[in-house]
């Protein structure tokens, strides 16, 4: 795999050519237009200028963690009536083990909300949201938002991306998707693969190189070069989906007569468009894959970037274990015990559970792949399990009709229903320092089902469906596809779209203003949110230093999601699994900005502008707000979950402070919720947790779009922080205002959404 340091031309499809000088005669401004990319985007565009777009999405998709709290957004933002397609799936919290009544409770206020405002509801164990998106609404040239990151169908030739609910809600209030033009890179494919090569190998491979370097984070990816044709859509489909753990903004790829092919099996021949770059075109890097050197991957814990071939696992194990142990250290410290390099035996590593599942692993031709692997052998009646789930019921049933589901049930594997909780710890969690390997889309920590402060941590190790039979022949011994002389088959698809027509609720177009809102007891309405004060002080609640910090630490996934229709009650588990003090120290806060609010001024509240004044005169508690904050050096990775965001917001959050935001989408998400989602240079750190951050003037600076805002550390005089005397005035019993000033930037906001954070939220700006 290379990665070019810098641009290249696309000339015919076939040739790269890399930026230099000889290429200075090139019209480059004319060939950035010839990409994918750029004409679909463009196409959706509503401003007058390609730089700064205003986007208007085709169709949405939202799955049952986060459709509720959307709609009642859009609720109390004035909603009449779905104004475009908008599917609400059930595929996250289908079963209702947890919570009492509170998941199907969700699913039947999804139902109303769809007979009312006209909308497209399938119901649980119907099929995952990315595979019924793949089968009923991508288009080529089409765009597509969704609430989930995972939101990608670039190999049928749709532009999709997933974002946070307010983008959502956005589109459904009838304004647009605003960002700036994006820099597209791209992938060229030449070759074929190997045997027991399979999409997650491909994916992961890419993963492994780009992640770290950021090299395509909040770009798009596009996909062409001769190796595409080698490649089935379902292979295709199977890389694509896994783009979103490169943090990219979306992906697109070339098209061909495989994809006609699939859109005339979904009964959909209309929705095929050819998609191809333009005779020269220009992207702003690209990555060179060579399809035959992939050999089958394994991303182990913690993340899909920490990927090795299973035969340096193989070959090295208790060296690679050793590093994952070592990070899993670094980054929970003392909190669980745990251990790999236990697993060992022989030299050899076992493993205690596979998992084949969702949008990744879900799809027909890797099931039919691990079926062949697997028949006539059996996973034994150890500790090992395996557990399949096709991602939708047309797959299932064709699994029945060709006889793979048979060979797979045989062999002492189970199969289940369309689910995507194995992804987030919602089904499968693993034993206490078991280790999984799973052909699903992310292995973090906090994600697939520990509970830290229980002294409980699960470890998931990626790999393909492929290689995971493989292993599971073996009775849990890892061992690569690859190493097999199997014969794998290439099984026709038939889709029954009757499957969907006898049970999916479809009114787009026939909204029913009489119909009424079933919402159980726990869906609660969002608590009211003022707009920013004139100036602000910031406690910080939280310091993390690790690299990246996930959305899964920000507010756990697993059981959690019951509650996500209630926005108190998810909030008491924001950063729960990371920093257990942190909803305890945000209440704290929060009862502070009450009470000056309701113009109660504690002592602590006198003491703190009694330090500011001294300075600034003009600070009152009629003109301040007070708020939580958090620092984290890159927050955000991972879902595109709002919670992550509007937990802390209701809890009296006010910014984020970090050196970098690891997605757009979490970035989004805290403005489109009021927070200010501040920068500082990385290395400096001129607070720690406990300070009080004062930031003078910050609704004009953000009014007046400044580039540059001036900050100000207070310190409790009796506080355990060493106290120096050439930076404090000490006053005993009160607050230390810092002489020296430091510097905070806000980065990159379009008008709406410096509007957005005046007003305190998306809510308060569409009530205006």
């Amino acid at each position: 795999m290379k990665l070019h340091e810098s641009g290249v031309y696309l000339e015919g499809g076939t040739t790269i050519i890399p930026e230099s000088v000889e290429t200075k005669a090139l019209d480059k401004a004319k060939a950035r237009k010839a990409t994918i990319a750029y004409d679909i985007l463009m196409a959706h565009n509503t401003s007058d200028n390609d730089v700064s777009l205003k986007i208007k999405f085709d169709k949405l998709t939202s799955h049952d963690i986060t459709f509720v709290g959307i709609i009642q957004t859009a609720r109390a933002s004035g909603l009449k009536e779905f104004p475009l397609p908008y599917v609400l799936t059930n595929c996250h919290n289908s079963l209702c083990a947890v919570g009492g009544t509170i998941n199907e409770d969700d699913h039947m206020y999804g139902l109303s909300c769809a007979q009312k405002y006209g909308g497209i509801y399938v119901p649980p164990h119907q099929a995952v949201i990315h595979q019924y998106a793949r089968e009923m609404m991508a288009g080529g040239g089409k765009m597509i938002l969704g609430s989930d990151s995972h939101t990608r169908y670039g190999a049928l030739g749709t532009l999709a991306m997933g974002e946070g609910g307010p983008e959502l809600v956005k589109q459904l209030l009838g304004q647009t998707y605003d960002i700036n033009m994006p820099e597209v890179v791209l992938v060229y494919l030449t070759g074929n693969t190997a045997y027991g090569v399979g999409p997650q190998d491909v994916a992961l491979a890419i993963i492994g190189e780009v992640f770290d370097k950021g090299y395509v984070k909040n770009k798009i990816m596009e996909f062409a070069g001769p190796g595409v044709k080698n490649l089935s859509a379902d292979f295709r489909i199977g890389i694509d989906v896994m783009t979103t753990e490169t943090t990219c903004l979306s992906s697109i790829w070339q098209t061909d007569e495989m994809i006609r092919e699939y859109y005339e099996i979904h009964n959909r021949p209309a929705e095929y468009k050819e998609l191809k770059p333009g005779q020269l075109a220009y992207y702003d890097g690209a990555i060179e894959i060579k399809l035959d050197e992939i050999e089958p991957m394994m991303a182990m814990p913690f993340h899909p970037s920490n990927t090795f071939t299973i035969a340096e696992v193989n070959q090295n194990p208790l060296d690679i274990l050793a590093k994952v142990e070592e990070m899993a250290k670094q980054s929970l410290g003392d909190s669980v015990t745990f251990s790999l390099r236990d697993k060992v035996r022989n030299g050899l590593l076992h493993v205690d559970q596979g998992v084949i599942a969702g949008c990744a692993g879900g799809g027909f031709e890797s099931i039919c792949a691990a079926a062949d692997i697997m028949k006539g052998k059996f996973t034994g009646n150890g500790i090992f399990t395996l557990n399949v789930y096709p991602a939708s019921t047309p797959i299932y049933m064709e699994l029945i009709k060709n006889g793979c589901a048979a060979a797979i049930l045989e062999s002492g594997a189970i199969i289940k229903t369309a689910f995507c909780g194995p992804c987030f710890g919602a089904g499968d969690t693993p034993a206490n320092n078991a280790l999984s390997i799973r052909h699903s889309t992310r292995n973090f920590p906090n994600r697939e089902g520990s509970k830290l402060g229980n002294g409980q941590i699960s470890s998931v190790a990626l790999m393909d469906a492929r290689s995971i039979a493989a292993t599971a022949a073996n009775g849990g011994r890892l061992t690569s596809a690859a190493d097999l002389d199997i014969p794998i088959g290439k099984y026709k698809y038939y889709f029954d779209k009757k499957i969907y027509e006898n049970r999916v609720f479809d009114a787009y177009g026939k909204a029913d203003e009489t119909a009424e809102l079933k919402l159980g007891p726990g869906i609660k309405d969002w608590p009211e949110m003022i707009g920013l004060t004139e100036n602000l002080i910031l406690k910080v609640v939280a310091e993390i230093h690790d690299p990246v910090t996930t959305t899964d630490e920000l507010i756990p996934s697993g059981e959690t999601s019951s509650y996500r229709s209630n926005p108190l009650g998810l909030a008491e588990y924001t950063l729960s699994r990371r920093c257990p003090d942190y909803v305890g120290l945000a209440k704290e806060v929060r009862s502070l900005e009450e009470a000056r609010r309701n113009g109660n001024l504690s002592v602590k509240i006198k003491q703190l502008f009694s330090a500011i004044n001294k300075k600034f005169a003009a600070a009152g508690s009629d003109n301040t707000g007070i708020g939580s904050t958090i620092f984290a050096v890159k927050p955000g990775d991972g879902s595109a979950r709002e919670q992550a965001a509007s937990c802390q917001k209701v809890l009296g959050g006010w910014a984020n402070l970090s050196h970098d935001y690891a997605t757009k989408r979490y970035r989004s998400n805290l403005i489109n919720w009021g927070m200010l989602p501040f920068l500082i240079e990385a290395g400096e750190l001129p607070f720690q947790k406990g300070d009080y951050i004062f930031i003078p003037g910050i609704r004009k600076a953000v009014a007046e779009k400044h580039d540059i805002i001036k900050a100000y550390t207070l310190r409790e005089a009796n506080s355990e922080f060493k106290l120096h005397q050439d930076d404090f005035s000490l006053h005993r019993d009160e607050f230390l205002l810092r002489r020296d000033e430091f510097h905070i930037r806000l980065g990159d906001l379009t008008n709406e959404e410096r509007q957005i954070i005046l007003s305190g939220c998306l809510i308060n700006f569409n009530k205006l």
